[in-house]
């Protein structure tokens, strides 16, 4: 039993001191980073009317999204403190403006610079609260045993711990004894005064209930979009079906039953017949394999996005390069999304833009699979209501993905897609 008080004591005293520690580092060596990155992004946002800031903004704003992401991972991992982020998406391969442009727009962004002062003020007050607990009752001890005419004599009268005057040393022990005490209070409190630095850092970056709210509604719609073209693909099947494979089999019975009623009495017929029914059960099996590749291309399931978009590409009129850097596989839902969405912005490219060369390409980066599609054409796409570009955002839009076109009237045009997702 007493064993284990001291291990628990001991474990505690560890805890302490570490905590302390973090404190400290969070207090003294983190803060001229923080200071570096306000300073660089005022100074960049006050050079966007000049132009140059334009360039700039994404670079400084990406450092504070990096330094607040940071805060959050040591929140979660030291307090258990988690703080949600919800950063919109910026398109890979977009222009430094456009860039500039989706950064301010996002409130967490916003909200990463309002926490800047904050961190560099009362952030940085609280940060070195456990540092403070756990070294100065150390000063009182010190005090106690013989400090005090040290400090006494720089002084030059008396030297005040707390609210001690320290003159003599009956009143070092009264120091040493206040330092006992401090040493209970920071025992209590140390670890608790670092997890109200992270609690106020989440009072300022997390989202309110407002904009939750709004990414709720904004998923709830994706997801009723979902289901929308859910069903119109099923129905879509189904027509196929009854049309196309359905018909010919219901003939390809009737032929067969026609020959066997022929076989005796009319060889010849019987055999036309057969030819007619072989024509159609390979028209049959040709139609089911256009309609479960339009289902899930079976080169997806056998070797990934990266090929199927090859295949894809070989299927085009035009000239298209792929350029694939995919170290594994993302979930099926994603790759069947992605390929679907690559086909339909290649289908415009092919039937609106003129172009003579595509360039396609797919890489996976900070948790994001981003795909870009370019084309030489005449330009002038945009995202509208009707468009086949409006659809494949909705189909994004079901796993948080997001689309951006860049597309100048006499071109090039850029449409850039991201889903997050995780590679396998």
């Amino acid at each position: 039993m007493n064993t284990n008080t001291k291990s628990d004591g001991g474990s505690r005293a560890r805890g302490m001191v570490l905590t302390a520690v973090r404190g400290f580092v969070l207090a003294v060596a983190v803060l001229p980073w923080t200071v570096l990155s306000l300073v660089l992004t005022l100074v960049s946002l006050a050079l966007i009317p000049l132009g140059l800031g334009l360039v700039t903004t994404p670079w400084a704003l990406t450092a504070v999204r990096a330094l607040a992401n940071t805060r959050r991972e040591l929140a979660r991992e030291w307090c258990g403190v988690r703080i949600p982020a919800a950063y919109q998406p910026v398109p890979a391969g977009a222009r430094p403006w456009t860039r500039t442009a989706v950064m301010l727009r996002d409130p967490q962004t916003w909200r990463d610079l309002r926490w800047l002062p904050v961190d560099m003020t009362a952030g940085f007050l609280t940060a070195l609260a456990p540092a403070v607990l756990v070294l100065y009752p150390l000063e009182g001890f010190a005090l106690a045993l013989g400090l005090w005419r040290v400090m006494t004599d720089a002084q030059g009268g008396a030297y005040w711990y707390g609210f001690v005057p320290v003159e003599d040393q009956t009143s070092a022990f009264g120091a040493g004894a206040l330092g006992v005490l401090l040493l209970i209070v920071a025992h209590r409190f140390t670890v608790s005064s670092l997890r109200l630095h992270f609690r106020l850092t989440r009072a300022v970056l997390a989202p309110g209930e407002t904009e939750l709210a709004a990414r709720v509604r904004v998923l709830t719609e994706t997801r009723r979009d979902a289901v929308d073209s859910s069903a119109a693909e099923l129905r879509r099947i189904e027509r196929d079906l009854h049309d196309g494979a359905q018909a010919r089999l219901v003939a390809m019975g009737m032929d067969l039953g026609t020959i066997e009623m022929l076989v005796d009495k009319d060889p010849e017929k019987a055999k036309h017949l057969l030819a007619q029914a072989r024509q159609s059960s390979a028209e049959a099996l040709s139609e089911l394999r256009d309609l479960v590749r339009g289902i899930h291309p079976p080169v997806l399931a056998e070797r990934g996005l990266g090929d199927a978009v090859r295949a894809l590409a070989l299927r085009l009129p035009v000239a298209t390069e792929v350029a694939v850097d995919l170290p594994g596989r993302a979930e099926a839902p994603v790759e069947s999304a992605a390929y679907f969405a690559v086909s339909e912005v290649l289908t415009n490219a092919v039937k609106h833009s003129g172009a003579e060369r595509v360039w396609v390409d797919l890489h996976h980066t900070d948790g994001h699979l981003r795909i870009s599609v370019t084309d030489n054409g005449r330009g002038g796409a945009v995202i509208g209501a009707g468009s086949g570009l409006a659809g494949v955002e909705r189909r994004l839009g079901t796993f948080d993905g997001v689309l951006a076109v860049s597309s100048p009237a006499g071109g090039p045009t850029m449409v850039t897609m991201e889903i997050p997702c995780a590679l396998s």
